[in-house]
């Protein structure tokens, strides 16, 4: 970061201090003098799950894009998370797939995954924010609402854990508040429009716990994957992280729900096409009990569309756009978000950027939301807009997911996409098609 180059001039609020508001931070703190992060939550001393992040206890991961990404904002990382003992590996190589069952073929695909945990890689992020000379973090503070003043926020009035309330000025406030944001809620008391929403519900419920990493579980593998399709939807994660813990997490949709006693989320991880979960279940040392968590609906907030903004008002992360967390995209997307903020900021012109940044971020979230919404409108129960193709389309991706089992080239290919490292499209490319139908025929 040089922020020599320029001169820093206002200050920035950041509500919320979790993975989009940490990274919001780091891309403000290039062209502002000051940036504050205020977070309501009191940040813990060591790599533990806290209050104000419940799903910090569940499985977690980091995209390969991501984790490019944070390297990019904070030189180093990647090295970082080897040195703390991370484990990693081959995406395709080290770890096992399995989607509408059939298992993946192996091969190196050149994409790196990493078994951290939530807790571990806010950590990590939360140190290099506070090494920023120009960037406060101020726990155990609550946000109640927006100064105003014309067509412009001006600051936010906040209120300490004692009770003491005060109004932060500020020339630019960022909301990073996750799924509890009030945006909507602040915007229509203020007058103006507050955005329309796209809704999908998949009633989503997941459970993890951790175990001793020993001898012969997962044969040196990282981990599996068995991803949910039409006629089962259940799914289970299994990955080697920090610590020499091994997470199990179970999910289901649309009224599956794992259970949390040791016998039922055996039989639940028994009838997934995977048996590394059960295998793990079945002889491994549990660390911790089991946590459940549900997340009901995934949501888009169109604030690109609105025809009225308030200026000097930014939203980022899942205040935004929450996506269903199976599909592992919500720190990858905070870390672009961020990437696009930085650089919307890098020429000091500060001019109508609620409208700039809201239209650029629609487009940043095409193609995460159309790829976990295209995976989860696979299933006929779950409610949503289908095009004329998808059938098609469909077809198409269920011969591909099938042929992966036989042609690594296409496993390769599945995984770049799931890693946001190449967009959908890339998957309907003329060759790929052909070695599809090869793979059939063979």
């Amino acid at each position: 970061m040089n922020t020599e180059s320029k001169a820093l001039r206002g200050h920035a609020v950041v509500i919320g201090g979790s993975v989009a508001g940490l990274l919001a931070a780091r891309a403000l703190s290039t062209s502002f003098e000051h940036v504050t992060v205020l977070e309501r939550d009191v940040f813990p001393a060591h790599t533990v799950p806290r209050r104000g992040v419940p799903q910090g206890r569940q499985v977690h991961a980091l995209l390969t894009r991501g984790a490019v990404g944070l390297d990019g904002l904070f030189p180093g990382f990647i090295d970082a998370m080897t040195a703390a003992g991370i484990p990693s590996g081959d995406g395709q190589a080290d770890f096992t797939w399995f989607l509408d069952g059939h298992r993946m073929a192996k091969a190196e695909s050149g994409l790196r995954g990493f078994g951290v945990s939530r807790p571990w890689i806010e950590a990590m992020i939360r140190d290099r924010v506070r090494e920023l000379p120009n960037v406060f973090l101020s726990e155990g503070t609550q946000v109640d609402g927006l100064l105003v003043e014309g067509d412009r926020a001006i600051g936010v009035r906040t209120r300490r854990a004692e009770g003491a309330e005060e109004s932060l000025p500020a020339d630019l406030v960022v909301d990073a508040a996750g799924r509890g944001s009030r945006a909507r809620t602040w915007l229509r008391e203020l007058g103006y429009p507050a955005p329309e929403q796209t809704v999908v519900t998949t009633n989503v419920v997941y459970v993890t716990r951790h175990y001793k990493q020993e001898p012969g579980l997962l044969d040196g593998e990282l981990g599996t994957t068995v991803v949910p399709y039409p006629g089962q939807p259940r799914a289970g994660v299994v990955i080697r992280q920090e610590a020499d813990v091994v997470a199990v997490l179970l999910a289901g949709l649309l009224g599956e729900e794992p259970p949390t006693d040791d016998a039922g989320m055996l039989a639940f991880a028994t009838g997934l096409d995977g048996q590394d979960a059960a295998e793990v279940l079945r002889s491994g040392t549990p660390v911790d009990d089991a946590v459940k968590m549900r997340y009901p609906e995934s949501t888009l907030n169109h604030f690109d569309r609105l025809d009225r903004h308030l200026g000097g008002f930014l939203v980022v992360g899942d205040a935004l756009c929450s996506f269903n967390p199976i599909y592992g995209q919500g720190m990858t997307v905070a870390v672009m978000e961020a990437e696009l903020l930085e650089s919307l900021l890098e020429d000091g012109d500060r001019k109508d950027l609620a409208p700039r940044y809201f239209e650029a971020a629609a487009a940043l979230l095409v193609e995460p939301w159309s790829l976990a919404i295209g995976g989860d409108l696979r299933f006929p129960e779950v409610e949503g807009e289908r095009g004329p193709q998808d059938e098609e389309v469909n077809a198409y991706l269920g011969s591909f997911r099938a042929a992966a089992a036989i042609d690594p080239v296409l496993g390769a290919a599945f995984l770049k996409v799931a890693n946001m490292m190449a967009p959908v499209s890339s998957l309907f490319g003329p060759d790929l098609m052909e070695r599809t139908q090869r793979a059939l025929d063979a």
